[in-house]
């Protein structure tokens, strides 16, 4: 497939999965959702990170576009994730939230920053290189390029972590109530 095929699906693939991400923490407060956020919540990170991780390494290695050093940073973060939810899923071990969202959060921080660079490219970066930070090798939809498509799924990790930790919460809330609704009961 050419990037003129890639590009588009995969700057609207960032754009619903940040959408879902989003729209899964409102929806944990159902029950079911917020059962299936509490238990599988590293199956969908590890999927963003596993297709974040596979569209960079087919912009560097099929499409050949050389990655800048904010891009390599964004890799440092992101890459990892895969490799470390890949082994809570295999060993079915629920790994602690801060070995996820520490690097998502650092990755989405290293995200805003190359991407404003990209649009204010006169300013000067921290970049050198090769190829420099403002160099957009991607454009869809008119702002969608490529440290957007990886602080999407930055951001879709987080806000994946974020309906976790929300379905947690409503159902510890719900524990604590249930049994006063209960004694409540009893005595009337």
């Amino acid at each position: 497939m050419s990037e003129q095929t890639v590009s588009p699906l995969l700057a609207t693939a960032a754009l619903g999965v940040v959408a879902l991400a989003a729209m899964f923490v409102y929806l944990v407060a159902d029950s079911r959702v917020g059962h299936f956020a509490r238990l599988h919540v590293q199956v969908p990170a590890f999927l963003v990170a596993l297709s974040a991780m596979l569209s960079s390494l087919y912009y560097s290695e099929i499409a050949e576009f050389t990655p800048c050093p904010l891009c390599w940073y964004q890799r440092i973060a992101m890459y990892p994730l895969v490799f470390v939810l890949a082994v809570a899923l295999v060993s079915r071990d629920i790994i602690r939230a801060r070995y996820v969202v520490v690097p998502a959060a650092i990755g989405l921080l290293i995200s805003v920053y190359h991407y404003q660079l990209q649009l204010n490219p006169e300013q000067t970066s921290i970049c050198s290189g090769p190829t420099p930070c403002t160099t957009k090798w991607v454009n869809e939809l008119g702002f969608v390029s490529i440290p957007f498509m990886a602080g999407c799924g930055f951001a879709a990790i987080l806000l994946i972590y974020a309906a976790h930790w929300r379905a947690r919460r409503i159902e510890q809330q719900w524990v604590a109530t249930a049994p006063k609704q209960g004694r409540l009961a009893e005595t009337v």
